[in-house]
């Protein structure tokens, strides 16, 4: 039997691809991670700035994985990283793992 409608995929293409964009932020900008009180009720909100890049592609990617780890929703504003919750030291942790080390 034929390999008529097989297609082989290289995966070490993609990891070649995923550790340049990571290589992209610039990773020895200072990086300020707080928490405030925001919004109704006073609701507590983690805020991340200064990661270095304007790139929103590469920081949707990065919030996407640091609210997987933390369990938590947020969003990107203004080049900014907002998690919902007292998510200080679990974002600490990431960023770490991540290779950032200006925290």
């Amino acid at each position: 039997m034929g390999k008529k409608n097989w297609i082989e995929f290289d995966n070490q293409e993609k990891i070649s691809e995923e550790t340049a964009k990571v290589d992209t932020f610039t990773k020895r900008s200072k990086i300020n991670i707080s928490k405030q009180k925001k919004g109704k009720k006073g609701k507590t909100i983690t805020l991340i700035k200064g990661l270095g890049t304007k790139d929103e592609i590469l920081l949707k990617e990065l919030l996407k994985k640091i609210k997987v780890f933390c369990g938590t929703g947020g969003s990107l504003i203004d080049s900014n990283i907002q998690l919902q919750g007292d998510m200080v030291s679990k974002s600490i942790e990431f960023l770490r793992k991540e290779g950032f080390h200006n925290l």
